[in-house]
C-alpha cells in the first residue's frame, strides 16, 4: 500500500533546501559565465575572426559532443594526474561553463545571423561605428530570435547540474541518493527531489515565455 511518511518529509526539507541552494548557486554562476562565453564566441564567429573563429568551432564541437559527466571526470580525476587539482565545486563550475558556453554560442549565433546584411550595410552608410552597429542594430533584433533558445539552454543546464553528484558534490541528487541509502524512504525522497526541480524550473519556464512574448510584441 502506498503511503508517505510526512514526519520524514518534514525533517528532510531543511536538508533539501541546503542542497538546493548549492544547486542554484552553481547554476547561477555556471549559466552567467556560459552566457558571457557564448556571446563572445558568437561575436567572433559572426565577424569571422580568422584563427579565433576556427578555434571556437573546434571548442563547440568538442563541448557539444562529449557528455558533461565525462568532462567532470576528466576535470576531477584526470587533472590531478598532471598536477592540477580542483575542489568539487570548482570542477562542477568549469564543467557547466564549458558545456553551456557552446550551447549559448550557437543560440546567440542563430540570432546574430538573423540580422540581414542589408541592415548592417545601411547602418554603416549612415556613419554608425561597429560598436554602435552592434548595440543599436544587431543586438536588439538578434536577442529576440535568441531568447527562446537561451531560455531552453538555461533550463537544460539547470537539469544537467544533477550529474555533479558524481564528483561528491552535495547537490539535491546527491542528497536524494544519500537519504534513500540511509533511510530507505524512496517515495518521500523522490517526491522532494521532484518538487525541488519543479519549484525552480516552472517559474523559469514561464518567465522566458513571458519575455519572449513581450519582446515579440515590442519588435512587431
Amino acid at each position: 500500500m502506498f503511503y508517505l511518511d510526512f514526519d520524514f518529509i518534514k525533517n528532510a526539507i531543511p536538508i533539501f533546501i541546503q542542497a538546493l541552494w548549492l544547486t542554484l548557486h552553481l547554476s547561477f554562476f555556471g549559466i552567467l559565465f556560459s552566457l558571457l562565453l557564448g556571446f563572445c564566441i558568437a561575436l567572433v564567429q559572426f565577424y569571422q575572426v580568422r584563427i579565433l573563429s576556427a578555434l571556437c568551432q573546434v571548442y563547440i564541437e568538442l563541448s557539444r559532443n562529449t557528455p558533461l559527466l565525462i568532462q567532470l571526470f576528466f576535470l576531477y580525476y584526470g587533472f590531478p594526474q598532471i598536477g592540477l587539482q580542483f575542489e568539487s565545486y570548482t570542477c562542477a563550475l568549469i564543467g557547466v561553463v564549458f558545456l553551456g558556453g557552446s550551447y549559448m554560442a550557437e543560440s546567440f549565433r542563430a540570432g546574430l545571423e538573423s540580422v540581414g546584411k542589408i541592415q548592417l550595410e545601411s547602418g554603416r552608410s549612415l556613419g554608425l561605428s561597429e560598436r554602435q552597429l552592434v548595440l543599436f542594430v544587431v543586438l536588439p533584433q538578434s536577442l529576440v530570435v535568441s531568447l527562446p533558445y537561451v531560455g531552453a539552454n538555461v533550463i537544460f543546464l539547470l537539469k544537467e547540474t544533477s550529474v555533479v553528484s558524481a564528483i561528491a558534490l552535495a547537490d539535491v541528487l546527491y542528497v536524494t541518493k544519500d537519504l534513500i541509502g540511509s533511510y530507505y524512504k524512496t517515495n518521500e525522497t523522490l517526491l522532494l527531489l521532484v518538487l525541488c526541480y519543479l519549484v525552480v524550473l516552472l517559474p523559469l519556464s514561464f518567465l522566458f515565455l513571458a519575455l519572449e512574448k513581450h519582446y515579440k510584441r515590442k519588435m512587431a
